[in-house]
Order: structure tokens, then C-alpha cells, then sequence
């Protein structure tokens, strides 16, 4: 068969896909003769006799009948979709729940999927639309205020930290407090490439060090991207003579630093 799904159908029908060895198997005894009187009828069974038959054998592997029964199975399959990041909606769909907020109940994060699903995404690509090459999603961590401005830290899943000055005012109409999550922006010019050797005194607030992955050399300036040891992508923007006199080659180790200045928020 080409295809690998079953038809639910009732108040709330659906298409539920299948793995290709399970399908295989159903597609094997509902093509053997003997039974070719029960097509259409095969999964219609009587939900206590299915239950009776999960208690059997329960019983026969001293497992608690709570915990091995066909509503069990379905609760934990739901519950590993949603936590290998699929959207609720989906879920929603495949279970049949009228109403999201019945899929919402079988939401149950550890710290640890929160953190590896949320990184996956950020990492993957910022949902926010910008012309900055560089963006930072994380949660306020630390404000301190001054007379006129504010410093913010923001803190990556990953653990980085993001320091960024803003105003007052950006500060007040930002809405922000520890715990917020931000977005934060730093255009590739703004980016400075040092090498670790030059043991360059400077005044950024922000400097992290990696290593070159990509040298895309232009005319007139060369984009240069480094990873970090976290797998956090930098792109600096630079003139073609920089590239020349700091010798910038893939695979040298790098430092990259912008002012906090050059951090730019946006609240989520």
C-alpha cells in the first residue's frame, strides 16, 4: 500500500498516521483470506474486552494495571510529541480533543526539555523579522539603574549573557522586569573581531570567544562568522583590509565584542 494511515471517523474525524511497519503488519492480516469477512469491522472492538486483555497481560509482567492501559498509551505518546516540540495544535489534531485546552493538560516539562526545546527554536531562527544579522532571545536576568540610563543583562538558554544600556524611557515602555524575555539585536557592523594574542584593553561590555567557521570576502568589506563553544553564531562585518591585517582564516580562535551601547531590546 502507498499509504501508511487510518481513518478515524466519528464526531471528531481524523487521519492518524502510522509507522510504515506497523501499517505493513494491519495491511498483512487484513489482506489474509481468512479474515476477509471481518474487513471494515477489525477495529471495532469492544473497549472493556481491550481493556481486559491489557490487565492479562499487566498481570502477567507484575505491572500496576494503572499503568498499562489504552488511555496510559495514549497519554504518554501525547505527552513525548509535545515534548520533542510539537506544536499543541498538531497534538490537538491527532488525539481529536474538541478543545485545546483538554491537548494543554498533557503539557508536563522537566526543566531540562524546557531548556533543549526553547534552544532548539531560538537557535533555529528568531521568529522576530529585523535587518540585524545578530539576535540574542533570553530572559532579563539583571537590571541595574542609573540616573539616566539602565544596564539589562539578558541570559540565553545556552547561558550566555547579553548586556545592553538603554534609557529610562525604553526601559519604562519595554515593560521590562527580571524574568522578562527579550529579544536582543546587534547589527554585523557593530561587531569587533580581536585576536585573543593582541591582548586588547577596550571598554565593551560584551566579549566572547570562539572560533571562524565562515570568510566571505567582498570587494570592499568581508563578512566573517564565529561560533561559539555554545554553537551560538556572531557575524561582524569588516573591511576587506581587516580581514588582510588580522590574517582571518576559517578555523582560527577569535574574540568577538560590541558595546552594550550596540544592544539593541525587543520585548517579546
Amino acid at each position: 500500500p502507498q499509504a501508511s494511515s487510518v481513518t478515524v471517523r466519528g464526531d471528531h474525524a481524523r487521519v492518524i498516521q502510522l509507522p510504515k511497519e506497523a501499517f505493513a503488519t494491519i495491511w498483512r492480516l487484513l489482506d489474509d483470506p481468512m479474515i476477509a469477512s471481518l474487513r471494515g469491522e477489525v477495529f471495532r472492538m469492544d473497549q472493556g474486552f481491550v481493556r481486559r486483555k491489557f490487565y492479562e497481560r499487566a498481570k502477567e509482567c507484575s505491572i500496576p494495571k494503572d499503568l498499562i492501559n489504552p488511555r496510559v498509551i495514549r497519554h504518554s505518546r501525547a505527552v513525548e510529541l509535545l515534548r520533542e516540540g510539537l506544536p499543541i495544535r498538531v497534538v490537538q489534531g491527532l488525539l481529536g480533543h474538541q478543545s485545546v485546552s483538554l491537548t494543554a493538560q498533557y503539557v508536563n516539562f522537566s526543566e531540562t526539555d524546557i531548556r533543549r526545546i526553547v534552544n532548539f527554536y531560538i537557535l533555529k531562527e528568531t521568529a522576530m523579522k529585523t535587518s540585524a544579522r545578530n539576535s540574542f532571545t533570553g530572559k532579563v536576568t539583571a537590571i541595574r539603574t542609573g540616573n539616566i540610563l539602565s544596564e539589562v543583562e539578558v541570559t540565553t538558554p545556552a547561558g550566555l549573557k547579553v548586556v545592553s544600556v538603554i534609557t529610562h524611557d525604553s526601559l519604562r515602555t519595554l515593560d521590562l522586569d527580571m524574568g522578562s524575555m527579550v529579544t536582543a539585536t546587534v547589527k554585523a557592523p557593530w561587531v569587533i573581531l580581536v585576536k585573543e594574542e593582541m591582548k586588547l584593553k577596550t571598554s565593551a561590555r560584551n566579549k566572547y570567544c570562539g572560533k571562524i567557521v565562515t570568510v566571505n570576502e567582498g570587494q570592499i568589506s568581508a563578512e566573517v562568522v564565529v561560533e561559539l563553544p555554545d554553537g551560538t553564531r556572531v557575524c561582524s562585518l569588516v573591511t576587506d583590509e581587516s580581514v588582510k591585517s588580522l590574517d582571518l582564516k576559517v578555523g582560527d580562535d577569535i574574540c568577538v565584542l560590541f558595546k552594550a551601547f550596540s544592544v539593541i531590546l525587543n520585548a517579546e
